[in-house]
């Protein structure tokens, strides 16, 4: 639906339907409603982009996206551009309130050894790569971020800090 077929880089959440996916949750209908729309389409809660080639890249998890100033911000494009600077050894970025715009970015940076990082460096490496709404606004070292036992960051642990 929607977006359904279209290439170009529409980017949206994926949808999938046929008779390899699932019926529903065994005794849970309530989480069937949420996850199965009444047209038999699994949201699958993953955002990616189509190409014009008709080739899928997920982006992103849409329970990871904020609203900043009114704009859809994905993370994965925002650590994605904070890992090519010299000295990252990866980030994770989170929204979190602002008065103003609803939600910003904040990025947490764990620094290779022996890197010298500041916040004022990481936010001017991002203002130069991705949209001025889509810039963490503040920045965390940390030295390594919360991870679930499939390896995947725990972005809740970082809400909580």
């Amino acid at each position: 639906p929607g977006s359904h077929g279209a290439g170009g880089h529409v980017e949206g959440e994926l949808l999938v339907r046929g008779p390899n996916v699932m019926l529903g949750y065994l005794d849970d209908a309530e989480a069937t409603t949420a996850a199965i729309d009444p047209e038999g389409w699994l949201h699958t809660g993953d955002v990616g982009t189509l190409d014009e080639g008709g080739n899928l890249r997920i982006t992103d998890r849409l329970k990871d996206m904020y609203i900043c100033g009114g704009f859809n911000v994905y993370p994965a494009e925002v650590e994605q551009a904070l890992a090519r600077l010299d000295g990252v050894a990866e980030a994770a970025v989170i929204g979190v309130p602002d008065p103003r715009l609803g939600e910003v970015g904040r990025a947490f940076v764990v620094a290779r050894p022996g890197a010298v990082l500041t916040e004022a460096q990481v936010i001017a490496f991002a203002r130069e790569r991705v949209a001025n709404f889509k810039v963490p606004r503040s920045v965390a070292f940390v030295e390594r971020l919360p991870r679930n036992a499939s390896g995947k960051i725990v972005k809740t642990e970082l809400r909580q800090t």
